[in-house]
């Protein structure tokens, strides 16, 4: 009789799951970062228009040593953690309400439906007149506009839970209760998640926006003085201030998302 030779089954049940490549979005970047210095320095690209990268980081340096990197940062960071923890956090309850009950969809939805499409921004005159100038206006802004993509985002993943697993839990005699927080909340979790990320950036935004009316410091306050001086060093380096935020914040959900999520394949 022939002899079979056994050979490994290859796992093929990833399905479409990214891999992970390693420091290509670090070399991506330094590339960038060493043509605009390449294209300033030659001329290519005027100075008018983009400063050197080299002079950014020396502006930031000098922002840093003095001080002022913090009195504009600890602001932008409190009025951020205070307003998006607000909107996000409303933002899951009522959003999974909605994906939970017919009664709360049925009177929110078309709410949400309305005021969903209007910018923000535009809100910001009317909470400083409901809410003064002051910080809670700021955080009234973020908040209401980290909460309406967050309850969107939230429902939305709650009726994406694939409904043989809710049948399935149902024909086991499980409890309501325990479906929703065994099978429902797990299910819509990578949506939800999903969503935070959309929800926080529109927050970076917000915040801004509010500082830049009627904030001594802040980071929003820092841009809008360097615009106004035409200085492009300082303004730039407020925008990559903003652009690291949104980075750790986009890295943090990352870190919850493979420990929240590392029952999928």
């Amino acid at each position: 009789m022939p002899n079979h030779i056994q050979k490994a089954v290859v796992f093929r049940g990833g399905g479409f799951a990214p891999r992970s490549v390693r420091w290509l979005g670090a070399i991506v970047f330094i590339l960038l970062i060493g043509f605009m210095e390449i294209g300033t320095r030659t001329g290519v690209i005027s100075n008018l228009t983009l400063p050197r990268p080299s002079d950014v980081f020396t502006t930031f340096v000098d922002l840093l040593s003095s001080g002022l990197l913090w009195k504009h940062l600890l602001p932008s960071l409190s009025r951020l953690a205070v307003g998006a923890a607000l909107g996000a956090s409303f933002g899951i309850v009522v959003g999974v309400m909605i994906g939970l009950f017919s009664y709360v969809r049925a009177g929110l939805v078309p709410i949400l439906a309305a005021i969903f499409p209007i910018p923000k921004i535009a809100l910001l005159p009317l909470f400083v007149i409901w809410f003064g100038i002051d910080e809670p206006s700021k955080y009234a802004l973020i908040a209401f506009g980290t909460f309406t993509p967050t309850v969107v985002a939230t429902y939305g993943a709650v009726d994406n839970v694939d409904r043989s697993l809710i049948r399935m839990g149902q024909s086991f005699s499980l409890s309501w209760f325990s479906i929703v927080t065994k099978i429902v909340l797990p299910g819509s979790m990578p949506g939800i998640l999903s969503g935070l990320r959309v929800s926080l950036a529109i927050a970076i935004i917000l915040l801004v926006a509010a500082e830049m009316l009627g904030a001594e410091y802040g980071i929003g306050a820092y841009i809008l003085e360097a615009g106004s001086l035409y200085d492009l060093e300082r303004l730039f380096v407020g925008v990559s201030i903003l652009s690291i935020i949104g980075v750790i914040l986009s890295t943090t959900i990352g870190f919850f998302e493979k420990r929240l999520l590392d029952w999928r394949l």
